[in-house]
């Protein structure tokens, strides 16, 4: 392939464009970033691996009308030239910033850029693998605005004097095999709830502009309409398979929507000071997008998770006393620091559990698969 050199990953029409760009090779002082990147555990992003092949059988004949008109839309690339520093772009006083809420913006940003470069990663090598035109065009052009997200975050981190080694995670960042139908669940929750974080911030900061520390928010509107358009696609592919969703593949879908929810629910915890800056609070700011994202799922998932439940909060809190618990343990080391991590993990795994017998509430799926952003 013929690739053109493109000076930001923002022009690129190409996945192989954008990770070629100036701003995604230029050498930078990453080794921080990196380190903070290649770290492996249940709360950070993780690339994944997959069974290439029976991605390529995939035949997208039942969803026809709607698979060409999606990929119609992504062609003609309305974001293209979006995710790059304008006018619009505020200088930012990084040496001013609050030490603990520069410190936990930077992690969000360091964590952001490696879940973007995850999908990118996966897509591009599900377009490298396979045959099948449907699916090479579909993740050739989620791949290509995966690198532009990966690629404007990078921007964001270089002013602050660091960046992510996009290259060397590529390389040397553990992978993890997924079956093609949890892929589908985890990638479809990722995308869709990625959107409802978003928008919910965005929308947020538009009402209370002086909360806006950053410029990047600014861009968040356009940003999660790819993800809503990433997660669309997600969509029509197990809508190709009715089984997907039937029998105990329910249990699966219970599984990981109470396993996505929990997780960013403990994450967001995680950094009060972040929160704090924007004016959020990290249990409105949860339920705002669990119930943005429910809403959104009603359109694949036979079943959403009861987040009124009076066992839902409890569960939730419990997970992030035994997630602190669990650092706190790390931190101190030795016997008394093992066994306090280990009963912090029994913890967690009970409030997990608890969470995953709270009783689903059944859906009827729409015939009509296909939705457009409406928050």
């Amino acid at each position: 392939m013929n690739v053109q050199n493109v000076s930001h990953s923002a022009d690129a029409t190409t996945v192989e464009e954008g990770l070629a760009a100036q701003n995604l090779t230029t050498p930078v002082d990453s080794e921080m970033a990196t380190a903070v990147a290649m770290r492996n555990t249940l709360l950070t992003p993780r690339f994944y691996t997959t069974d290439f092949d029976e991605l390529d059988a995939i035949d997208v004949s039942s969803v026809r009308a709607d698979w060409d008109e999606l990929i119609a839309e992504m062609k003609a690339d309305p974001n293209k030239g979006h995710f790059k520093k304008n006018e619009d772009w505020d200088t930012v006083d990084w040496d001013g910033m609050e030490p603990k809420l520069k410190a936990e913006f930077i992690d969000f940003l360091i964590s952001s850029c490696t879940a973007e470069f995850s999908g990118c990663v996966l897509y591009k090598e599900m377009k490298r693998r396979g045959a099948n035109e449907d699916i090479t065009t579909l993740f050739q052009l989620m791949a290509r605005d995966e690198a532009r997200h990966a690629g404007f975050i990078n921007d964001a981190l270089r002013e602050a004097g660091i960046a992510v080694n996009l290259g060397f995670l590529t390389q040397a960042k553990k992978y993890t095999y997924f079956r093609p139908k949890f892929i589908y669940y985890a990638t479809y929750l990722s995308e869709k709830i990625g959107y409802a974080r978003y928008i919910t911030i965005f929308r947020h900061l538009e009402q209370n502009p002086d909360k806006r520390f950053h410029p990047i928010f600014k861009w968040f509107e356009e940003w999660c309409n790819d993800e809503f358009r990433h997660g669309e696609a997600f969509a029509l592919l197990m809508k190709t398979d009715p089984k997907l969703t039937q029998g105990v593949n329910k249990l699966w879908i219970k599984f990981f929507l109470t396993a996505v929810y929990s997780t960013m629910s403990v994450r967001d915890h995680q950094r009060p000071a972040f929160h704090e800056a924007l004016g959020v609070d990290p249990d409105w700011y949860a339920y705002e997008v669990f119930k943005k994202t429910s809403e959104i799922s009603e359109q694949v998932f036979p079943l959403t998770l009861d987040i009124d439940h009076p066992r839902w909060q409890p569960n939730l809190n419990r997970l992030q006393a035994a997630n602190v618990q669990i650092a706190e343990g790390k931190e101190q080391g030795g016997l008394g620091g093992k066994l306090k991590e280990i009963g912090g993990s029994m913890k967690a795994g009970w409030a997990f559990l608890s969470l995953l017998t709270i009783p689903s509430k059944p859906n009827e799926v729409p015939v009509e698969t296909r939705l457009e952003p409406a928050y």
